[in-house]
């Protein structure tokens, strides 16, 4: 074969080369094309390519930048590679800072044949250095349509594209645009109908859910299927002391530091400032930690990189706000953002309605319980239809009443059992500027321990074993009324703090709940106990006796109102012949005698039982009293002679506490006793009596 013919042959088989390649490069071309139509993601399709492409071009890595208009930046979404790589998806840049850019920006093909040639892009091209690239092709992702992006096929080897690669790559990026277009229409589409759908599932709830924490577990549901995230929250603004309560939140996997019924201020929080702005507001780590509130601290210690606080808006009424916070360094977008505040706008409605709905139910539940109770009340035999007697006692004792009734303050009555201190605190009731109001009492002394602090401050449903149904508590009923507490000598030791905290800041929580209640309550309570000595001895608080003191009254016991008992016999008499259909017109005078000569250790209860046992017993006109059982009773109740020191320590102590412990002075009890303050306090030192300070 001469040379003429030996070229001739190397040309032909150069072009059947060419053809080859040409061939298998169509084929490629064709396969891209039905594998494109089996994918509805991008990262499916650039990797079935990479498997592809490696044998018709030099191809190591390949990746794919769509174009966010929001911010102008170019971003990574995926990246391919047969050989390792540290750049991953996620990363953006500048439309001006990277080879992507100027692409979507040119619409030309850019091709680098040496990496280390190009000075632009210093950052992205340093990047590709560092993963062994060593020259680059970048063709445009664009449709008949709109600019997409641009995808970059890299090669570990110089030069490593020609013309006819370059063109080649072109159909490629042509094909893999309209791929592109559609998983992106695809992807809006299921984008959009899986936040109509979470739209749809707020409405629903909003129509069918009263609830709040019911409401609010269907929304973070729904939330978090449109928009992953790892921590909720809502926070309702309490007016009254213009504060963030924390009513219900959703950290599953956090570290327990914050938990519902926490409070926070308004001013200096993440919350609070969507709340003053009325507008959604987004913050990154770097922006909490600015903030001086504990809270934020908190939710950097729970991970939080970045949160989008959404105002509860509802009839130009801020209520609270909706927090949406992720563990992950994720931006919240202005799309999410538009999201949030259309479910934002229509959970107000729900949170508004399940407040008032909430308000409505514990105004029900009140009423009802003011009717069962005032029903009751109707049912109970009250004793006087007003206080019998015209002794000088019980006008000292009334006169009291009249002074201390149309102020608020707290009124300490005291004196034995049967005095009749619960009329002397309805007394005090009906006098008041609450008259109008409920009159709400409890026995201490007959409610059992373990359920008296449910009494009086109530509890939630599943507070504690047996508690089916949330239940008000007696400072709720007596809410602008008067609670009477009976026997309050008798609350435990554990309880009285939680009744001097209701005292002194009017309010409490029931039990099982973190919600605060705030009650305006007058209170009356009244003890037959010496509660000064058992502040001594340690079963009685010292500063809840000095807060329940500030206006003490002391019951006289019937044995001082002689004057009275002739009246309340009368009384007694009139009311129990009327009960039983008799007619008693006369009292034997003797026995009336010795009716007030007997000295009553039951007082007016006692009394009342008496006369009622001799209605029963009298047959005709005339009260028949039986005369003997006064006797055996005076016989039975009576009490061991006192020495004359008990009884001169006795006087002391009484003087002390009419006086409230002062000694000296016009109604010290020096005064009182008609002895000097020097005498008296030998006394006292001679006794071992010490005199106690004045209530505060």
């Amino acid at each position: 074969m001469n040379q003429e013919e030996s070229l001739d042959s190397d040309m032909d088989n150069d072009v059947r080369s060419v053809r080859a390649d040409d061939v298998e490069r169509y084929r490629t071309l064709l396969e891209v094309a039905e594998s494109i139509a089996r994918h509805v993601e991008v990262g499916p399709v650039v990797h079935d390519l990479a498997h592809r492409l490696s044998r018709v071009a030099q191809v190591n890595v390949i990746g794919l930048s769509l174009y966010h208009p929001e911010r102008r930046a170019m971003r990574l979404h995926t990246i391919q590679a047969n050989i390792p790589a540290d750049v991953v998806g996620g990363h953006e840049w500048a439309v001006d800072e990277c080879p992507d850019g100027w692409v979507w920006q040119t619409q030309q093909a850019l091709l680098i044949s040496d990496l280390e040639q190009e000075t632009r892009w210093p950052t992205v091209i340093r990047l590709m250095q560092e993963d062994a690239t060593r020259s680059l092709c970048v063709v445009p992702l664009t449709t008949a349509v709109r600019r997409l992006g641009a995808i970059g096929f890299g090669s570990v080897q110089r030069n490593a594209y020609g013309d006819a690669d370059v063109e080649f790559l072109l159909q490629v990026g042509k094909q893999i645009a309209a791929a592109v277009d559609n998983i992106l229409h695809y992807q809006d589409l299921t984008h959009d109908r899986d936040r109509l759908r979470l739209l749809l599932e707020v409405n629903n709830s909003v129509v069918s859910a009263l609830e709040l924490r019911e409401l609010f577990a269907v929304i973070v549901a729904s939330l978090r299927r449109a928009m992953p995230h790892e921590r909720t929250s809502l926070v309702l603004h309490e007016p009254e002391q213009n504060q963030f309560r924390l009513y219900a939140s959703y950290f599953p996997d956090g570290n327990g530091l914050i938990r519902d019924g926490l409070l926070t201020p308004v001013e200096g929080t993440p919350a609070g400032a969507a709340f003053a702005s009325r507008k959604p507001a987004v913050f990154t780590a770097h922006d909490l930690k600015q903030f001086t509130s504990d809270i934020a601290h908190l939710l950097l210690a729970e991970g939080v990189q970045s949160l989008c606080c959404v105002p509860l808006i509802s009839h130009n009424r801020v209520l609270g706000t909706l927090n949406i916070a992720t563990v992950h360094n994720k931006e919240f977008t202005a799309d999410d953002i538009d999201l949030l505040s259309q479910v934002a706008s229509q959970f107000a409605i729900a949170v508004e309605n399940a407040l008032a709905y909430q308000q409505i139910t514990e105004l029900k539940n009140t009423l009802a319980e003011e009717k069962l109770y005032l029903e009751e009340e109707i049912r109970t035999e009250h004793r006087f239809d007003e206080i019998i007697g015209d002794s000088a006692a019980l006008r000292t004792v009334l006169k009291q009443v009249e002074t201390v009734a149309p102020t608020d303050s707290t009124v300490l009555i005291l004196g034995e059992t049967g005095t009749g201190k619960e009329l002397i605190a309805r007394a005090i009731h009906r006098l008041s500027g609450r008259r109008q109001r409920t009159f709400v009492k409890v026995n201490c002394a007959a409610i059992p321990t373990g359920l008296l602090e449910s009494e009086l401050f109530g509890h939630e449903r599943g507070a504690f074993t047996g508690a089916i149904a949330q239940k008000l508590g007696r400072f709720e009923l007596a809410h602008e009324g008067t609670l009477f507490l009976d026997e309050v000598g008798d609350i435990p030791l554990e309880l009285q703090s939680k009744l001097l905290r209701v005292l002194q800041e009017r309010e409490f929580e029931r039990l099982g709940a973190t919600r605060t209640i705030r009650v305006n309550v007058r209170l009356v309570a009244a003890t037959n106990q010496d509660l000064i000595r058992m502040v001594g001895d340690n079963r009685f608080r010292s500063d809840l006796y000095y807060r329940l003191n500030v206006f003490p009254m002391t019951m006289p016991p019937l044995r001082e109102r002689a004057p009275d008992i002739p009246l309340l016999v009368r009384y007694f008499v009139q009311q129990y012949a009327g009960r039983m259909n008799k007619t008693i017109t006369t009292i034997p005078t003797k026995s009336m005698d010795a009716l007030v000569q007997y000295h009553w250790p039951g007082n007016v209860r006692e009394l009342e039982n008496f006369i009622e046992r001799s209605v029963i017993l009298s047959q005709g006109a005339v009260l028949h009293v039986p005369l003997a059982e006064l006797k055996v009773s005076e016989l039975h109740t009576a009490t061991p002679v006192s020495t004359l020191q008990d009884a001169e320590r006795d006087h002391i102590v009484r003087a002390l506490r009419e006086s409230h412990g002062v000694i000296g002075g016009e109604s010290g009890a020096a005064a009182r006793l008609g002895m000097k303050r020097t005498t008296l306090n030998s006394k006292m030192k001679k006794l071992g009596i010490s005199s106690r300070p004045r209530p505060i």
